[in-house]
């Protein structure tokens, strides 16, 4: 969002500074097109390789420059618009978060397995009650998911397991 807002400032001042004259506008603007893509040229190998800063640059003279004169750029038409459009959009939209929901805050996820490693016969109900008496708010299928990916049951361990049965 700051650099869309760096952007649109940098539109305004190239439109303060520019002069009134149209004719000598143009002429600027061109010599300013060529310019920067003989820099670019300057970089590249096999194909010019365009950084942030001169899509900037180039969206910016776009916007200057009159569509006749567009010819003066290396690309096409569409290509500035739709730099223009990418830079100034980053204004009016938010940033994107990962999709699904966010996992458990590790000091909660310790505290989960520790209440399932100290009591055996509670299950993934039961945690979730206890960390609601703690003013912990955490699902049930979030416990029970965490217990199941730490290797732990997520349903109480009823009994002894048929090893321990066995040895006694």
């Amino acid at each position: 969002m700051f650099r869309s807002l760096l952007y649109l400032l940098f539109l305004r001042l190239l439109g303060i500074l520019t002069p009134r004259d149209r004719l000598i506008e143009q002429l600027q603007a061109e010599l300013l097109v060529a310019r920067q893509e003989k820099a670019i040229l300057y970089r590249h190998v096999k194909r010019p390789i365009y950084k942030e800063r001169d899509r900037v640059l180039l969206a910016a003279l776009s916007r200057i420059l009159s569509r006749e004169h567009w010819g003066a750029f290396m690309v096409t038409p569409a290509t500035l618009l739709s730099w223009h459009r990418r830079f100034v959009s980053r204004k009016w939209t938010r940033p994107h978060r990962p999709p699904g929901r966010p996992s458990l805050a590790p000091d909660v996820q310790v505290l989960i397995l520790k209440m399932a490693r100290e009591n055996p016969r509670w299950g993934y109900q039961r945690i979730k009650g206890e960390m609601g008496k703690l003013g912990v708010h955490v699902s049930a299928t979030a416990i029970a998911m965490l217990l199941r990916k730490k290797s732990i049951g997520a349903w109480p361990r009823r009994g002894p397991t048929w090893r321990q049965f066995l040895k006694a």
